[in-house]
């Protein structure tokens, strides 16, 4: 494979925070469909990376270590990735421990609220689901699967822990300027995900002021106008371009590979931070 046919996937879930997949799962199916680069973007985790770097070159493949830090300012969830981080810094997992304390309080006040629709879960299950890393909505869906509560993992969402379902409760959020700088301090490259879903120009601009180094142009919610709009954005701001599926493993729902950006981005990336 030259260096023009290279294609990455930045933007994928592991099952160790709300995706399905196994690290070597990714692996295999980024293999199947022809990438040669990958970034595993877990919530506020970064426990999926060391499997992930082990086994990658039985698959000829090459992982980015990253993460994906949720954030919020003025109602608005705006999420950070994290990408060429050092992720064993020890500060940098302290700070991830914490976060995930409150997941683990998140989700006992979601299983509770379940208790009013006449739903049994026990706290314990959901985390032995999860296997390793943070607990998230994914893990309490597959449990809600598992007993008849729902048909499937959509269903578990839009009916009971959506965003905007009853039995929601918001997750722990840095602020944005504080996601930026968590990742700058283990040295990796910031990155604003999904603009689309913030659709707040002046939010972009001041994101930009705090340190984003790059833009998530190319994102299956984006249409071909939005991400020509991002990608502009990018030019002005002599922004890094970004790019992936936020594949979470749901079968026919953001495929693994089925949005790529050519190898050279990830180039430019390494450039970037050798710069720094």
């Amino acid at each position: 494979m030259t260096l023009k046919n290279q294609f990455a996937d930045l933007h994928i879930h592991s099952f160790f925070s709300d995706g399905l997949f196994t690290p070597q799962e990714i692996l295999e199916k980024a293999k199947e469909v022809g990438l040669s680069c990958i970034a595993v973007t877990d919530h506020d985790c970064v426990d999926a990376l060391p499997l992930l770097i082990e086994k990658a070159p039985f698959y000829s493949i090459e992982v980015i270590p990253a993460v994906e830090l949720t954030s919020e300012v003025n109602d608005t969830e705006v999420h950070i990735l994290g990408y060429l981080i050092d992720y064993q810094e020890e500060k940098f997992i302290n700070k991830l421990r914490e976060i995930c304390s409150f997941r683990k309080e998140r989700m006992q006040k979601m299983i509770e609220k379940l208790r009013s629709f006449g739903i049994n879960i026990n706290y314990q299950e959901v985390l032995e689901e999860r296997v390793e890393g943070s607990v998230g909505r994914m893990h309490l869906a597959q449990i809600l699967l598992k007993h008849g509560y729902v048909k499937s993992i959509p269903e578990a969402f839009y009916k009971y822990i959506g965003n905007h379902a009853p039995c929601y409760v918001g997750r722990f959020k840095l602020n944005p300027s504080e996601a930026i700088r968590i990742i700058q301090e283990v040295k990796g490259i910031p990155v604003l995900a999904h603009p689309y879903k913030i659709n707040n120009d002046e939010l972009i601009e001041s994101l930009i002021r705090e340190g984003i180094k790059g833009i998530e142009v190319y994102h299956p919610d984006h249409s071909s106008l939005a991400m020509d709009n991002y990608l502009d954005l990018a030019k002005r701001n002599s922004l890094l371009v970004t790019g992936g599926s936020d594949c979470h493993g749901i079968k026919g729902k953001r495929e693994l590979g089925s949005i790529k950006i050519d190898y050279h981005w990830v180039e430019e990336m390494k450039e970037r931070r050798n710069d720094t």
